[in-house]
């Protein structure tokens, strides 16, 4: 695993959308909705609707969709989101993992 401030994201996203990978995207709530607007492959994620992320029945947070792309963004959580929101993490996680929509 690579810590992600290492990373460019810039390359990695356009390439793993446009090999067919689904991705999901999930971050604290202070941070900027869809961060990676500009990149290739992001450009309809910028005009879609933010829906409501419901986890453990109450709302937890935001989530935007574009085809294979989604970004989640959680509320009342810092960088460890599972630490500071474990109930809405765990419904995030079973529901990606049995491709049901955030």
């Amino acid at each position: 695993m690579k810590p992600d401030w290492m990373e460019n994201y810039e390359v990695v996203i356009p390439a793993l959308l446009e090999n067919g990978v689904k991705l999901l995207v999930y971050a604290e709530e202070k941070r900027e909705m869809g961060r990676c607007y500009g990149m290739v492959g992001t450009e309809r994620l910028c005009i879609s609707t933010s829906v409501p992320f419901k986890g453990d029945g109450e709302e937890a947070g935001l989530t935007k969709s574009s085809g294979l792309l989604t970004f989640l963004k959680v509320y009342n959580a810092g960088h460890w989101i599972p630490a500071d929101q474990p109930k809405a993490s765990l419904e995030m996680i079973k529901r990606w993992m049995q491709g049901i929509p955030l």
